[in-house]
């Protein structure tokens, strides 16, 4: 069953049950139930992100491509929906405030500020991102030309100088020395965001147009800080509440984990190490599987120094370098054998243009409905747990 029929079941179900009066022991047994589907359809969701499947809705998807980070955050705020649900839909805000449940929450609560933040900084590095793809497109738009001459060879390699310089930068002397304040998570937006191209352009394609952040913020340290109180539930809380908290905890975790990987952030470093997910559970294989593979690249992007770990970049940077050797070698008239050997690695660095056109807007579309809705679900929690002390009988 697709991910959105999951979800359109679940909700249903949760929905029918706010409705209705059940026995106590009724309701114990559907609580347990639900939590049964919410496990499973988590599990399934990362199941199909783990294998790729042909069928994917997302033409040209491999692993930490755009599509398929896209197709990642989707999966998020599904699960999203369906733990909200699970813990609102239907409560007795009585039950709320009681131990473990009141501190797990408190928890989870200071979790997704860390996850607010990590939101606005993966937004800022999609705008370097599309940045890399506007130097990208001078160098297409120069070597596409024919015949290949001295002029366009020139226009190429002022491209991609600072393009290649963007792609192998290291993330803290990119960003720690450009950006000077912190967008906070509710919505303050520094001074500096705006600015002409110009403006923009002196500071280079990693210079974000829509956040910036203190010197001393680190991608790194918040993922660490979220990790730091996520503990596996135990006893009689694998049955109850605290276990789908978890659940969505280690979800959030570790999809913002991975956008921090795949995408240009400030300070990340050692992010392979800073959390493990236990292997008990079967919502959670297909996790460790693709924490696992995202976590041997990782080890290789920071021995090579690129800037991420986002398919596109990665295919851009070897062409980038494949090209500098070609204009840095040119003379008038090429060879035909080389001729057609750069023209196809032009096609081929158009074709990552065009899917970042296409791509990375809506994925920044994603990330800011991510955002949106967690400011929303943490009100809606926050009240919940108000409503829960205030229905507390005094004694």
């Amino acid at each position: 069953m697709p991910a959105t029929e999951h979800q359109q079941s679940f909700l249903g179900r949760i929905s029918i049950r706010r409705n209705q009066v059940i026995a106590m022991d009724g309701n114990h047994e559907q609580e347990l139930e639900d939590l049964e589907l919410f496990q499973r359809h988590t599990g399934d969701r990362f199941a199909d992100l783990l294998s790729l499947p042909d069928d994917s809705p997302f033409p040209g998807e491999t692993f930490l491509s755009i599509s398929w980070l896209r197709k990642l955050v989707d999966v998020l705020l599904c699960c999203e929906a369906e733990f909200k649900a699970l813990l609102i839909m239907g409560r007795d805000p009585s039950q709320i405030p009681k131990p473990p449940l009141d501190r797990l929450l408190i928890d989870f609560m200071e979790r997704t500020v860390k996850v607010l933040d990590i939101c606005n900084a993966v937004s800022g590095g999609v705008d370097s991102i599309r940045q890399c793809q506007k130097l990208a497109e001078i160098v297409v738009s120069a070597l596409e030309q024919k015949p290949i001459g001295d002029g366009q060879v020139k226009r190429a390699r002022k491209a991609l100088g600072p393009l290649m310089s963007a792609l192998t930068t290291d993330d803290k002397e990119n960003n720690h020395s450009r950006y000077a304040e912190r967008t906070w998570s509710f919505g303050r937006r520094g001074s500096n965001s705006g600015g002409n191209h110009k403006d923009r352009a002196t500071h280079g394609p990693f210079r974000s147009s829509s956040m910036v952040v203190a010197k001393n913020w680190s991608a790194a340290k918040q993922i660490q800080s979220m990790c730091s109180n996520l503990t596996v539930p135990r006893g009689g809380e694998t049955t109850g509440l605290a276990q789908p908290v978890y659940i969505m905890s280690t979800v959030m975790v570790f999809v913002v984990w991975a956008l921090v990987a795949a995408i240009p952030c400030q300070e990340r470093s050692g992010l392979s190490t800073h959390f493990q997910i236990p292997k008990q559970f079967g919502w959670a294989h297909s996790i460790i599987g693709m924490q696992e593979k995202i976590g041997e690249e990782w080890k290789k992007k920071e021995k090579k120094g690129s800037a991420g770990l986002l398919e596109e970049m990665q295919r851009m940077e070897k062409l980038g370098q494949s090209l500098i050797e070609f204009v840095d070698g040119f003379q008038f008239p090429a060879e035909a054998e080389k001729l057609e050997e750069v023209a196809a690695q032009v096609a081929e660095l158009a074709e990552i243009c065009q899917r970042m056109e296409e791509g990375l807007i809506p994925l920044q579309q994603q990330i800011r409905e991510l955002f949106h809705r967690i400011v929303r679900s943490r009100t809606e929690i926050l009240d919940l747990l108000d409503n829960g002390k205030a229905s507390q009988p005094i004694i």
